[in-house]
Formats: structure tokens, C-alpha cells, sequence
């Protein structure tokens, strides 16, 4: 501790709010009883629930963490202050401010301090300052509370009422009946053999009034069966994108023993703002020629922009895209194969990547390759599955869906191939990862998930299940995923692309997201997880003990983070009729985000260094 000198306290704090608004004699005040104090990189300055805090705190240089039981909230930068709402209301702090690095602070004593900030600037200031900070600690908080994001609860907490069920035996008028007194859109049909079946109001308008069936006909007549299901204690957000995925808006919501327990609607998932998607849906689903394909995927983007709009967290946002882009790949390839009248062959379309984990946004490319189930070297099959897939990728880019510029498409040859064969390729990788290209394939074809033709489970992903006992197979995955480093030099000037027509901006996708998806991967494949999302995979790892429950924590806030970023960023492009990219001009960027992407950037490369640690693999 020392002091200060005060004229050139005095020119600091005349720069930066609230200090900015007071007079000369004000700062000359403020400035003689200034103490410069410093903290090493990691020491707590006050700790949380301590208090009322005796000083005021101005960062003169380096980093103050603000820390919310245990989670990082804010990165605090030069110019800005700490500490005032305990010194002024005289209660405990709510957080713990630690030092993010070595750092300079000046220290004013309370009593000086608190007349300053009493001013109608400095109360402007703390008031604003407390709303951001209970904000922040709220989003901190896990979510449990009923009616704040159904999206994040489980389904079972938002089921109303009792169940309306049936059997397959009444008539269309008494299931009606039933529903009406139940104040209910469905009824639920007991089949008596663990079965369930469902009628809908829809189905009563589109079944049996225009159709003309009669009111005594037998509910089996009309309902659809078997009806899909889903545990009570599955997430709104996974159980609304399986609605999107099959088409269907009501869900019979069953207990571990089978019992019935209400059903679940889209409307109860999502409001109105965001059903957008399902409308998207369902004219891709109605096109009949390629041309009103096309015309519905314009309306793709669009939704996006309606989802952030209705605040659906971004990730909710990237996998409902997702879906809808898993919607018009399978009608593009109806269309196509019906042209052509079939290849001769079962196959499947794989979706890799991004759409595979179902974190694709507007931006991505679109990943693909074929799998067929026949002779492995049929020369024929494989010339007529490219001229269809060809045709595919073409009419794709055309609705807006760009292919890999890399060539990890269905419509390369090297991307087409009989289960068997490929089957053996994954094999073969796993067993001498040293191949050119082995490990870059792993990564590619571990995330591919089947959306048209021959759903037999996960063909490929399925062979990486052995992966886990090879373990020179791991650690090159390691040294592979650590070979991409987030930009860490962010603490003295943001990592950005010093050439070409990206110059001067940061690089969101390949800066932020790859260094996580990549640590994810081969975390997954250790603990023996294959075709997943990211997050999955990360909270897989952390059961498994592949990671630390910290580290796989940090690595989801991180991922949080960047996919809002990311999210926002295309979204304003689109608003502006612009293609949307990753890349962010970081002076465009506020402070406070600024803050948040140092402590990501910072907590990525932490976690990368402690992986190499503990393998020895090093970190590239």
C-alpha cells in the first residue's frame, strides 16, 4: 500500500463514471485520499458476505474478477469501480471480487467516497450498477421455478390437469365428449398392451368431420398409433425439438412405471412468437416440386430472427434451426430420389458436424455423406446414389445451405459408401490413428446422425464405441482437439485475423467454438459417448471423471457464452440483409461482453492446459 499522486489520480478518475460528472474541487478530494494498493493475479481482494466493505475500489490496472458463488459474473477493467453498493447501504457485498491478473487499484475511504457518490450521477450510477448485478446473479442461478423458461424444465412440472384416456374400443362422440369436459385438446388411448394411441382435435376436424365418418365409429378408426411418448423428466427444450423432428404437437408425458400422467403441447413449450418454426415446417413437409422448397426456406432465416426476438435461448435456437434444416434435407431428397424412381438400394442420408450435434445456425455449412446397406463394391450403386446426391446438394445451396468448401459432403465419392465399407474405415482409424487424415475423419464421421432413408440407429458413430480401449487412439484426439487454441492474448488486445476480408475482426466459430467442441469430442469418446451434442457430451465426461465437473462446467458457460454471441451477431446481419458469418469487429463489442469473452477465452485455454497436464500430450 501507498500513496498516491494525486494530480494523476485526479486526471484518471476525471476520465471514467460516475467520477467524470463531479467538479475539480470534487476529484481534488476524491484524489488526496486515493491509496494505490496492489493484488498478485489470483488473491481475494473482499471475499463474499463480508461487509459492509470500508473502501471504494477503482481499477487503475489489470482485472477484477466479480464472483457469485464461485461462477465469474463480471471482468471489471480499467476505469471501473467496486464495492459502492455495500459501502452505501451498508450491507454484506454480495459477491467476492478477486484479482484476474496483477493488479493496481486505487482504495478511497468510505467516508470520503460516500458523499460523491450520494450525488444524483453517483446514485444514477450505483442503482444502475446493482440492477446489472442482480440480473447477472440470477442468470447465474439454476432456473426451478415454474413459468420462467419451460424450455428448461421438465415436462412433468408442466402438465395441466388430469389426463383424458380412452379406449381403443369408444366412439368418436364420446372421446369428443371426454375431451370437451376435460377442458382438454386430446385424449390419450389405452390400447391394453403398454401402447399408447392419441386423438387430437386436429384429428377430429381432419379425420372424421371432413370425412364425413360417423359419430359412432371407434376411436381406433382415427387415432394415431402408436403415440410417441416421453418421461416426465425430460426437458421442454428436447422434447419440443423431438415434436419439431416428427411433426406432431402433442406428447403423452409417462411416468418410469408407464403411468399415464397428462400430455404435453407445443404450446405449452413455446409461445406464440416462436411457433414460426413449426409453419416452417410444415410448408417444407407440403412442397410439392423444388421451386416451393426453396420458396419455404426463405422463410428458415426468418425464424431465427422470431426465435431471438421471443429470448429462446441460443442454443434452443441453434438446434431448432437444426431440425428445420433436417426437415428440408429429407424433402429435397423425396423429390430427388422420386425423379430418378429409387437408386435400387436402401440408404441413408448422414448429417455431420454442427447439424449432427444439432448446433447449427445460419452460418454453418452443411456436412453430409451416404451410407448404403447392399454390396460394399457395387460400382452401380455408388454412380447412382452421386448423381442423386448431387442433384441434392445443388437444389440444398440453392435454398440458402452451403455444402463443406472441404469436401465432407454426400456429394463427394470419398462421402458415399456401403455400410460395410465404411464400417470398416472407422475401424481401421481406430486402430492406427497415424493414417493421413485418421484423426480429422474420426472427428468428422463420431458426429453423424441419420435424417432420411434407412434409420438403423447410428451406423457409423456406433463402430467409435470401441474407441475407449485404445488408448493411443485418445491421446492423439487430445493433442488433436488441443491443437486449437481460443485467443488468450485477449487480455492485451483481442487474437484477430490480421489479413484478408476478415482483417481486424475476431473469428467466433474457429476462436471460440472449435477449441470447445473439439475438447467435448474426445471427451465424449473417452467416456465412451458418441454422437451427442457438445453439451452432452461435456456433462457425460464430467460423470464418467473423463474431466473435472469444473472444467466440464467451464467449458458449458464458455459454450453459453459464444452461441449467444453468435446468435446475436447473425441475427443483426439478418435484420440487415446481410450473409451471416462469425466474425465480430471487437470495438463494436460493449465492455461488459468484452469482459465476459476474456473470461471464456482465459477459462477454455485453462481447462486445454490442465488436459495437457494430466495427459502429458501438450498443448500446440
Amino acid at each position: 500500500m501507498c500513496a498516491a499522486e494525486a494530480p494523476e489520480v485526479t486526471r484518471f478518475l476525471h476520465e471514467h463514471p460516475p467520477f467524470d460528472a463531479l467538479d475539480a474541487s470534487e476529484l481534488d478530494r476524491l484524489a488526496a485520499a486515493a491509496e494505490l494498493e496492489f493484488h498478485h493475479a489470483g488473491a481475494t481482494i473482499f471475499s463474499q458476505q463480508v461487509g459492509p466493505v470500508e473502501h471504494l475500489r477503482v481499477v487503475r490496472t489489470g482485472a477484477v474478477e466479480i464472483v457469485f458463488d464461485g461462477r465469474v459474473l463480471d471482468l471489471l477493467g480499467e476505469g471501473e469501480c467496486f464495492g459502492h453498493a455495500s459501502m452505501l447501504s451498508g450491507l454484506p457485498t454480495g459477491f467476492e471480487a478477486r484479482a484476474g491478473e496483477d493488479t493496481l487499484c486505487y482504495r478511497i475511504p468510505a467516508e470520503v467516497a460516500q458523499e460523491s457518490l450520494s450525488r444524483p450521477a453517483g446514485l444514477r450510477f450505483v442503482a444502475r450498477s446493482l440492477l446489472d448485478l442482480r440480473s447477472e446473479a440470477a442468470a447465474a442461478a439454476v432456473i426451478t421455478e415454474r413459468g420462467i423458461d419451460p424450455l428448461l424444465q421438465s415436462v412433468g412440472s408442466l402438465l395441466r390437469g388430469d389426463p383424458v384416456v380412452c379406449r381403443s374400443e369408444m366412439t368418436i362422440r364420446g372421446a369428443a365428449k371426454m375431451m370437451t369436459d376435460g377442458h382438454a385438446t386430446s385424449v390419450v388411448v389405452d390400447l391394453g398392451n403398454g401402447s399408447l394411441g392419441i386423438l387430437t382435435d386436429r384429428d377430429l376436424r381432419t379425420r372424421v368431420v371432413a370425412n364425413g365418418l360417423a359419430g359412432d365409429t371407434p376411436v381406433s378408426a382415427v387415432m394415431s398409433a402408436p403415440a410417441y411418448t416421453c418421461p416426465s423428466d425430460k426437458l421442454g427444450g428436447d422434447v419440443l425439438l423431438d415434436m419439431l423432428d416428427r411433426g406432431v404437437r402433442h406428447f403423452p408425458v409417462v411416468s418410469a412405471t408407464g403411468k399415464i400422467l397428462g400430455v404435453v403441447e407445443e404450446i405449452d413449450l413455446v409461445g406464440a412468437q416462436t411457433r414460426s418454426s413449426f409453419y416452417v415446417r410444415r410448408r417444407i413437409a407440403r412442397a410439392q416440386t423444388i421451386d416451393e422448397v426453396i420458396d419455404a426456406a426463405r422463410e428458415l432465416r426468418t425464424a431465427v430472427v422470431a426465435m431471438h426476438d421471443a429470448r429462446v435461448a441460443p442454443a434452443n435456437v441453434a438446434a431448432v434451426y437444426s431440425v428445420v434444416v433436417d426437415s428440408l434435407t429429407r424433402r429435397v431428397l423425396d423429390l430427388a430420389v422420386a425423379e430418378v424412381g429409387g437408386v435400387g438400394t436402401d440408404f441413408a442420408w448422414l448429417a455431420l458436424g454442427s447439424q449432427a450435434r444439432r448446433e447449427a445456425l445460419p452460418s454453418s455449412d452443411v456436412d453430409s455423406a451416404i451410407v448404403w446397406f447392399g454390396p460394399p463394391d457395387e460400382d452401380s450403386v455408388k454412380t447412382r446414389l452421386l448423381a442423386v446426391t448431387r442433384t441434392v446438394v445443388e437444389r440444398m445451396t440453392a435454398c440458402g445451405l452451403r455444402p463443406d468448401p472441404h469436401g465432407a459432403t454426400a456429394s463427394d465419392p470419398r462421402f458415399v459408401r456401403s455400410v460395410d465399407s465404411w464400417q470398416g474405415a472407422v475401424r481401421s482409424w481406430i486402430a492406427d490413428p497415424t493414417q493421413e487424415k485418421a484423426l480429422i475423419l474420426v472427428s468428422v464421421l463420431v458426429d453423424s446422425r441419420p435424417v432420411w432413408g434407412v434409420h438403423a440407429g447410428t451406423p457409423i458413430s456406433d463402430v467409435f464405441r470401441v474407441a475407449p480401449s485404445n488408448p493411443t487412439l485418445l491421446r492423439m484426439l487430445a493433442r488433436f482437439a488441443l491443437s486449437h487454441r481460443p485467443p488468450t492474448g485477449f487480455f492485451r488486445g483481442l487474437v484477430v485475423e490480421s489479413t484478408g476480408e476478415h482483417r481486424g475482426q475476431l473469428d467466433l466459430k474457429n476462436g471460440g467454438m472449435i477449441p470447445i467442441v473439439d475438447l467435448a469430442r474426445w471427451a465424449g469418446i473417452s467416456a465412451g459417448v458418441i454422437s451427442a451434442s457438445t453439451s452432452e457430451r461435456l456433462r457425460a465426461a464430467a460423470t464418467a471423471g473423463t474431466m473435472s465437473e469444473a472444467q466440464a462446467r467451464t467449458l458449458e458457460d464458455a459454450l453459453t457464452l459464444i452461441t449467444s454471441l453468435r446468435v446475436e451477431h447473425q441475427v443483426q446481419q439478418l435484420r440487415a440483409g446481410r450473409e451471416p458469418d462469425d466474425y465480430v469487429n471487437p470495438a463494436m463489442l460493449s465492455r461488459l461482453t468484452r469482459s465476459y469473452l476474456r473470461e471464456a477465452f482465459r477459462a477454455v485455454s485453462s481447462v486445454q492446459k490442465h488436459v495437457a497436464a494430466e495427459l502429458k500430450v501438450g498443448v500446440r
